[in-house]
């Protein structure tokens, strides 16, 4: 139900059309955003309409259509802030290890905390909240944000090869991609139920099959 605030800023905005749309004033935008990440991460874009969203954000959707766009673009700055907020542990490693193996296993083992996190929804979101999905657009959205990961893996493994720190032979896609197949399993592991411990075992098999010089 619109209130009669939402109803009189709407038609206060339509009468200064070439002024900006300022922040919502009836409700904290950051609180709103967090609680549509939570949710996007929860069910997936598909799943989450907006009534589910106006109803976990607790505003009306003139506010959220206001403050966000629409429903893509609401997810794609859920996404961005997903990014750096909770699955940042990646690009963490990357930046801060000294080879490639250091940074893979340190992905692996946070992953099997960030994904079993009893205080939020369990698994990655760039994993699942495109499962489904018929918007080709936020498909291509999670997918690059996906093999971002694995094209920097691949990176750091192409340097350790050149480095003598990995075997001459090495290949370098392939043992970037099954890293990646092995954080995407962990995501997907943890959904179902999966511990962190057990998520952790899973990262030390994962680790102890990389080639050795």
């Amino acid at each position: 139900m619109v209130s009669s605030e939402e109803t009189k800023a709407q038609v206060d905005s339509g009468s200064r059309g070439s002024r900006p749309r300022g922040r919502p004033r009836s409700f904290d935008r950051e609180t709103a955003l967090e609680k549509a990440i939570l949710a996007f991460w929860e069910r997936g874009y598909e799943a989450t309409s907006v009534s589910d969203l106006t109803r976990v954000m607790d505003i009306g959707a003139p506010s959220l259509y206001a403050a966000f766009g629409d429903k893509r673009s609401l997810f794609e700055e859920a996404v961005s802030v997903y990014g750096t907020r909770y699955a940042a542990f990646a690009d963490r490693a990357l930046t801060e290890e000294p080879t490639a193996r250091a940074p893979v296993a340190r992905t692996l083992r946070e992953a099997a905390r960030a994904y079993t996190d009893p205080d939020r929804p369990h698994g990655c979101l760039f994993a699942h909240a495109a499962i489904n999905c018929t918007t080709p657009e936020v498909a291509d959205l999670l997918r690059d944000r996906r093999n971002a990961t694995i094209a920097a893996f691949e990176s750091r493994i192409r340097a350790d090869i050149a480095a003598g720190a990995l075997p001459v032979g090495t290949d370098a896609g392939a043992l970037a991609r099954h890293s990646g197949a092995i954080v995407h399993g962990m995501s997907q592991q943890a959904r179902d139920g999966a511990s962190r411990s057990e998520l952790e075992a899973v990262a030390e098999i994962a680790m102890a099959i990389w080639p050795r010089t």
